[in-house]
């Protein structure tokens, strides 16, 4: 089994083969929101490959699986990461708009 998310997720490496931070994130159109169950996700740790094997004319003419709806978003502590939620940038642009460029 392996991890492939896009999402920041803190101790989910180690012995687990794992792709973390995968972008474009699939709330941007990624091709992570075009993957459904059953797909065949290839995942090569020493090689550094990860890749869907599904033709790329199919990935392309699926729709983007739609985002959050906001069900289930309080609750259990869930409204504690709502600014998170709310506010968080793309892995490709740093993640968070609170992080200032260094000059």
């Amino acid at each position: 089994m392996a991890l492939v998310t896009e999402g920041r997720v803190s101790g989910a490496s180690g012995r687990v083969p794992a792709a973390i931070q995968v972008s474009p994130e699939a709330v941007a159109g990624g091709p992570l929101g075009r993957l459904r169950d059953g797909d065949v996700i290839r995942v090569d740790a020493d090689a550094g490959l990860l890749e869907a094997e599904i033709d790329e004319a199919t990935l392309l003419g699926r729709d983007c699986a739609p985002g959050p709806d906001g069900r289930g978003a309080y609750g259990l502590g869930r409204e504690l990461f709502g600014l998170f939620r709310t506010h968080a940038r793309s892995a490709e642009e740093g993640g968070s708009p609170l992080q200032e460029t260094p000059a």
